[in-house]
């Protein structure tokens, strides 16, 4: 095992993940504000899945181990952000 190149990967399944979620917030809000949600979500989420497999191929030509850690970085930081969002704010009264 290659630490140094899993550890390259997991460093770039992070950011893909934070990006890829935050642009599904910035196409959810976009889509909620015009008239036609529909044109508005099939782009973002083509152009966000499109960049995902893009940014995953290139990690993986680094070798086996940058792509293990790529994948699991961003189910890792899908985990997280899930958690994040989910979180219950504080009650009032």
């Amino acid at each position: 095992m290659d630490v140094i190149d899993l550890a390259v990967g997991a460093a770039f399944g992070i950011v893909a993940g934070i990006l890829f979620f935050a642009g599904l917030g910035l196409g959810v809000r976009i889509a909620l504000k015009g008239g036609r949600p529909g044109p508005i979500l099939l782009m973002s989420t083509a152009l966000r899945i499109s960049l995902l497999l893009l940014s995953g191929w290139a990690v993986a030509q680094w070798g086996l181990w940058s792509a293990v850690g790529f994948g699991v970085a961003f189910l890792v930081a899908r985990y997280a952000i899930v958690t994040w969002v989910r979180a219950p704010i504080g009650r009032e009264g």
